[in-house]
Formats: structure tokens, sequence, C-alpha cells
């Protein structure tokens, strides 16, 4: 796991579904995320032939996005990622465990400086995996923790 994504979001095993960022980009960023076989969930969502559920796949993309929607935040300001919307997800094809897959965010639209909206997609050997349209809010931490 790379310390520069737990010290941008505050999501932590077993809820953290983004190991490394690969680039950072103006306008987004690509990460990438190993399923490992032994995760829990896999041993109740399809027993016998384990697929990483599409809701977590989307997680994915959100920690992604939060990821680099800290860095757009001004400096020392205690923000926490809260999803608003999800415009719209489309599944293409599956991920077992043990699969890497890359996560790709871009931004869109930008409101009042705190909420924004991205397109992101999941890939996994260069296929697609996942495209979702989203829209994260980058809120005030409410009991920040010094």
């Amino acid at each position: 796991m790379n310390d520069t994504v737990t010290q941008k979001i505050p999501h932590r095993p077993p809820f953290l579904f983004v190991d490394k960022v690969l680039e950072r980009r103006e306008d987004g960023l690509v990460a990438e995320h190993l399923w490992r076989a032994d995760s829990a969930f896999y041993a109740g969502h399809y027993p016998g032939n384990p697929l990483t559920p599409g809701v977590l796949l989307c997680e994915s993309v959100f920690q992604a996005a939060a990821v680099f929607l800290a860095d757009k935040m001004p400096a020392g300001e205690k923000t926490v990622p809260v999803l608003g919307r999800i415009h719209g997800a489309k599944f293409k094809n599956m991920v077992r465990p043990g699969a890497v897959t890359t996560i790709e965010v871009k931004l869109g639209e930008v409101s009042q400086n705190k909420f924004f909206t991205l397109h992101g997609i999941v890939r996994q050997d260069g296929k697609l995996v996942l495209s979702v349209d989203f829209t994260v809010a980058m809120l005030a931490e409410e009991n920040p923790q010094s």
C-alpha cells in the first residue's frame, strides 16, 4: 500500500481499495489495486466461483477520486470525501480474486469549489471493466484529529 494514499484519504484496510497512485495529472489520476484472494468478502460472493462485487469496484474509483481531490483542497483545510451521486455505472467484465486493476479518474465539472463531478473507469489487462460517472463533495471534517 502506498503511504501517499493513506495520507490523502481516511479509508483503511479492510476497506481500502487503492494500493498506489501510478500517475497524477492536472485533471485526474491513475491508480492500481490488487484484489487479494484472501479478502473475506470472496467467501460469500459466489462461493466456489468468487467474483469481485461491483459495488467494491465502484468504491475503488470513488477512493481514487478522493486521493485526487485531496490535492485540490486548500492547504491545511481538513476535508472528508462524501459520495453525493452516482450518475451511471456500466459493468463490462468480471474481476476475479488475484486480479490487478487500474483505476482512472478524470475531473469534470466543479461547483462551489467543493462539489466535483468525475468520470471513472476500471481496467484489467487493458480491458474495460467498469465505467461510472459520479459526484463527490469535499466537506469540512467535523472532528479533525491533529
